[in-house]
């Protein structure tokens, strides 16, 4: 038999609404039988031929101007919201309060009250809801996180990590929302430094308190003033008495989409590169000294059980970035069919609020120099 089939409507068809679009198109036919079937119903953007382009290349039978018919067409079952910063709580929630599923791109809000408030709703709707976290959905990363919970690498000590990027490190570079504090929240902080906090949480465990410091370098552009983070670093303290550091910057040399993070424990440690995505650097102390001399090794992230490999190829026929996003909405998918859970491995609207509330606790920090304790709310 087919499998059930569900309604997906998208808000938003520029970087994100690609990634996600092709997504379901090889969700359909390459992870068969797939929890759901999704039929691309409609797109919403606010240019009017855009949109109507975008429904053409990524599959949508129709385009659509105005969110609000998405949150009304009975033939949709899943938001899929991949618009700016700015249009993730209304539409968000006006969505879930009409009983569809839900997924929203991080960051979930622009501040960690807007980001509840999203959570809050959401919850209260009783819709699956999900952040787009997709690195929790590589495979070296799972990896990772399965050493550590069979404590391979024994009590967490150290998680270091920084995300580094160049795109707007030319001063001649036009001001974008990405740059306005009313749209975005905030710079690097949401737009990268989100991400490696998360990576945090999933990894290591919930941060207790930060020391943070954020720049703008390049304040005026043409167009506008920037009025968001150009980069931020910070220490950050974990409740189960790990240390570690995080930073993220956007003027980077050299510097394409170099996210990497480092965890170091009582038995071994473990490094991944986004650039490498397909490899998982492990080094795990032997019972006998002279183990210690082999340094580290390379694990390519491809064998057969390995984890989400069960849709691909042959052995050390490597994945893309893209497959993160096959991965992440193939669970949602399973998640709404199977009425189930999306945590821990999937990242909800807690999650999402959770890592909002880390990083308004570095912006704290760099507005008064002082270490900020983090408090989370609770529904």
């Amino acid at each position: 038999m087919d499998p059930q089939q569900i309604g997906v409507g998208m808000l938003g068809y520029a970087f994100m609404g690609k990634a996600h679009s092709n997504a379901y198109r090889t969700i359909e036919y390459m992870t068969w039988p797939p929890p759901l079937r999704p039929a691309l119903v409609a797109i919403a953007g606010r240019n009017q031929d855009a949109v109507a382009e975008a429904a053409r290349r990524y599959g949508f039978a129709e385009p659509i101007s105005d969110w609000r018919a998405l949150v009304t067409d009975d033939r949709i079952g899943l938001l899929d919201n991949t618009g700016p910063n700015n249009l993730h709580a209304e539409p968000t929630i006006a969505a879930a309060e009409a009983g569809k599923h839900v997924l929203c791109e991080k960051p979930l809000g622009r501040t960690a009250d807007e980001a509840f408030e999203i959570w809050r709703r959401t919850a209260a709707a009783e819709v699956k809801h999900m952040c787009a976290f997709n690195y929790r959905f590589v495979p070296a990363v799972r990896l990772a996180r399965e050493m550590i919970e069979a404590g391979e690498i024994g009590e967490i000590y150290h998680f270091r990590a920084r995300y580094l990027q160049e795109w707007i490190i030319d001063p001649k570079f036009e001001m974008v929302w990405r740059l306005n504090k009313d749209e975005a929240g905030s710079g690097a902080l949401g737009d990268l430094g989100a991400h490696v906090v998360d990576l945090a949480r999933f990894l290591v465990g919930e941060i207790s308190d930060v020391s943070g410091l954020t720049r703008t370098f390049i304040s005026d552009r043409p167009g506008g003033h920037v009025d968001v983070d150009d980069a931020f670093e910070s220490v950050v303290s974990f409740e189960n008495g790990a240390a570690g550091t995080i930073e993220a910057s956007r003027l980077c040399h050299g510097r394409r989409n170099a996210m990497t993070f480092e965890i170091n424990g009582s038995k071994g440690s473990v490094v991944f590169e986004l650039e490498r995505l397909n490899e998982l650097q492990v080094y795990l102390a032997g019972s006998r000294p002279g183990d210690r001399a082999q340094g580290f090794r390379q694990v390519l992230v491809s064998e057969a059980d390995h984890p989400f490999w069960e849709w691909w190829w042959p052995q050390g026929h490597i994945l893309g970035w893209e497959h993160t996003f096959v991965h992440e909405i193939h669970h949602l998918l399973r998640v709404i069919a199977d009425d189930g859970d999306v945590r821990p491995y999937g990242a909800d609207f807690e999650d999402g609020y959770r890592a909002a509330e880390v990083c308004d606790a570095i912006v704290r920090s760099s507005e008064t120099g002082r270490r900020e304790e983090i408090s989370y709310r609770s529904l």
